[in-house]
């Protein structure tokens, strides 16, 4: 009989079994092997103590066959996911799954490593143990929170705001965030000033610029200062040369790995993390998902010798990191390279960069501190009456850690050789007038490291809170900058003035301390979610009475409603911001946001063959196109409706042309009869997509076929494939 070992990646499973010299089938889960029905509340029972019922993950059924069929025929299964909450809740669930097999009779363990390399599966294995029922109860309080509160809180929006929308018990808090720093953009009010300069040849003849320490606000002042400054003698008022030290930064946690991923190389969160996956499973560098700055005793004698081989002694200092994170998890290790002496590895582009990142902050944060001299030049006018003017120059004495980071290095600013009391000559004065700025939007980077800073979410879910926010639609890119759409204001000022207590900071991190004190074995995990959602449903219920908020504020008092000359108000579209009849519904006056009048079911043009209007609309499942008006209608009389066609996708409805639209409604085109039974054969889109149809069969439709060109013989073949089973089937006796 056979040792089973179980991963969570194919890549790691083939670059474990090698390590194993075939002790064992390693053999990977693809991630999580079971999850809660998607948008399904009831899949938690509630009052039986927030206890979840589990279903295998669509597409898992054949990873979920295949190791139970090796695990009856093991001697021995080990489970080995990720060091993590996750991974131990996969190790659970598979660990559930292998149980329910009659079959499989060899003992189940857990074991764990930070990183993939042989000495560590080698040693990891030796210390088997039972799962950490903490730990895993800590992911699933997490999980069953999150379906919870998104289940609910998007429900209401969905009621008050639109169809489709949603909310999330971390995401909300971020988009708060961005939609707050968005607010204080629009209130900042620019104050003018004036950055001053002057450019001077000192008595060797040599040039040197000169900066103001201050910015006036006031004109007068600027004027005084320059009438000054041509008027009077300049000089040398001090030189102050003082030795500075610049320690090397810590090693990299998730969050310093995105920060600085983003800001050095261009990569979002999500890039980052997918990169760093690929490394960590192919051996090349520790665990990646870590709030810890910890480094262990073997690696960093590892990198002390790397920096006496490479740079010498005088190069090497080691120290000691602590954690700032008050809930580090699982207590792992910073991010580095698993083999030091390694400068380079990843087989791609951006593998190569970031392990280079990686390695660099690994190894200088065990290098000595670098020396600077820096050297300030203050100027002014003999009679001193001028607010002083400097430069300041600096030099790298000794390079220290920098030599191993030179990306952190600044370059080099020298000094012409001046003293004291020496004269200067006044060659030009430069007044530049600008203007204060407002704060700058929140980058990726930004974002993530604001969300540390204040408690909210964990190493694992800082990629996927800005991946959720970015897909919902409630922000934009640009450039790199976060900014929130329209939808997104709507949706946070929503929550905010309907359940701000749930989306605050100060929640938002006691509740990820709380799930920490689960993991802890501190915190009983039905106790934790009954206190929670006993008083969040009872909110959620009174809230249900609520208006609907489409209506984002009053709209400036010069657009009046073009109908009946109301005022108007600014409210949110499918298409985006509009301004609207401050008396709808008994009045559907519509202005653009610049003034223009938006009329209602305006027809983009005539079919030429029936001399009917052609309307572009956007319906409950996007926007489509319509032949005809809709008839009025007339109670108990079922009235027969225009023909209508859905608008691809990627294409803008407001360039939809007639041509466009005509072909569209070329569907659904009957293709001809079936041979068996005389029917009709269709093709059309629907909901989900293109598809053929007969008699109640259907097919999708893939590429490169389309419904436009499909053929009667292709729709034939596509029917006569068998259907696909839905879900998990069980197996028949």
């Amino acid at each position: 009989m056979t040792k089973l070992l179980i991963v969570e990646s194919p890549s790691k499973a083939k670059t474990i079994e090698k390590y194993l010299d075939g002790a064992y089938t390693v053999r990977a889960s693809v991630g999580h092997v079971r999850d809660l029905p998607k948008s399904n509340k009831k899949a938690i029972d509630i009052e039986g103590g927030f206890i979840p019922h589990y279903e295998i993950s669509k597409g898992k059924e054949k990873v979920v066959s295949e190791l139970r069929f090796l695990a009856e025929k093991a001697s021995e299964i080990v489970l080995a996911p990720d060091p993590d909450r996750e991974g131990e809740a996969i190790a659970w669930h598979i660990e559930t799954l292998l149980k329910e097999d009659k079959k499989v009779n060899a003992p189940i363990t857990r074991v764990t490593f930070h990183e993939i390399t042989k000495d560590a599966v080698t040693e990891a294995l030796k210390e088997p143990r039972a799962i950490d029922t903490n730990l895993r109860r800590a992911q699933e309080a997490r999980r069953v929170l999150d379906r919870l509160v998104g289940y609910d809180l998007s429900g209401i929006i969905w009621k008050k705001v639109r169809y489709g929308l949603s909310a999330g018990r971390v995401q909300s808090p971020a988009l708060r965030i961005l939609v707050e720093r968005e607010r204080e953009i629009r209130a900042f009010i620019p104050e003018t000033y004036w950055a001053l300069s002057a450019d001077f040849k000192t008595k060797a003849g040599a040039s040197i610029t000169l900066s103001c320490v201050e910015e006036p606000r006031d004109r007068k002042e600027v004027d005084r200062i320059i009438a000054t400054a041509n008027k009077e003698d300049w000089f040398i008022k001090d030189i102050k040369a003082s030795e500075q030290k610049r320690s090397p930064r810590a090693p990299f946690t998730t969050s310093t790995l995105q920060q600085a991923a983003s800001s050095r190389l261009g990569f979002s969160p999500s890039r980052t993390m997918m990169a760093a996956q690929k490394l960590y499973e192919a051996g090349h560098i520790s665990y990646m998902r870590t709030d810890s700055t910890t480094l262990s005793k073997q690696a960093v004698a590892s990198i002390a010798s790397v920096i006496e081989k490479k740079y010498g002694k005088d190069y090497l200092e080691v120290r000691l990191y602590k954690t700032k994170s008050k809930n580090a998890q699982e207590a792992h290790e910073a991010i580095r390279p698993t083999h030091i002496e390694k400068v380079n590895a990843g087989t791609t582009e951006e593998q190569k960069r970031l392990y280079t990142l990686i390695w660099e902050r690994t190894v200088s944060s065990q290098m000595a501190d670098a020396k600077l001299l820096k050297t300030r030049v203050v100027g002014n006018v003999k009679s001193d009456s001028l607010p002083d003017f400097t430069m300041t120059g600096s030099q790298v004495l000794f390079p220290g850690w920098l030599v191993a980071d030179p990306s952190a290095r600044s370059e080099d600013v020298e000094l012409p050789s001046i003293a004291v009391n020496e004269p200067l000559t006044l060659l030009q004065f430069t007044d530049l007038e600008k203007q204060t700025e407002p704060p700058n939007r929140y980058s990726e980077a930004g974002l993530v490291k604001e969300l540390e800073a204040r408690g909210i979410g964990r190493p694992s879910t800082y990629a996927s809170i800005m991946k959720t926010i970015e897909e919902r639609g409630y922000v934009e890119k640009v450039g790199r900058s976060l900014k929130p759409t329209d939808t997104g204001e709507v949706v946070s000022t929503f929550l905010e003035q309907n359940f701000m207590q749930y989306i605050s900071d100060t929640f938002t991190a006691e509740m990820e301390n709380e799930l920490d004190d689960i993991a802890a074995g501190d915190r009983d995990y039905e106790k934790t979610l009954r206190e929670f959602y006993t008083p969040f449903q009872k909110e959620v219920k009174e809230k249900d009475k609520l208006d609907k908020a489409t209506t984002l504020e009053a709209a400036d008092p010069k657009f009046k409603c073009p109908k009946c000359g109301s005022s108007m108000v600014v409210k949110l579209g499918r298409g985006g911001k509009f301004l609207s009849c401050s008396r709808y519904p008994d009045c559907d006056g519509a202005l653009m946001i610049d003034g223009t009048e938006i009329k209602a079911d305006e027809p983009i043009g005539v079919d030429p063959e029936t001399q009917l209007p052609i309307y572009t609309k956007v319906g409950r499942f996007g926007p489509y196109v319509q032949l005809g008006e809709m008839p009025p209608k007339v109670k108990g009389k079922k009235q027969e409706k225009p023909k209508m066609a859905s608008i691809p996708k990627e294409i803008d409805p407001s360039t939809v042309t007639v041509e466009m639209a005509l072909h569209y409604l070329a569907l659904p085109r009957t293709l001809g009869v079936h041979p068996d039974d005389s029917k009709d054969v269709i093709a059309t889109i629907g909901r989900f997509g293109p598809y053929v149809g007969h008699d109640g069969n259907f097919r999708s439709i893939k590429k490169p076929l389309d419904p436009y060109t499909i053929t009667l013989d292709q729709a034939l073949e596509l029917l006569a494939q068998p259907k696909k089973a839905r879900g998990f089937q069980r197996k028949k006796k």
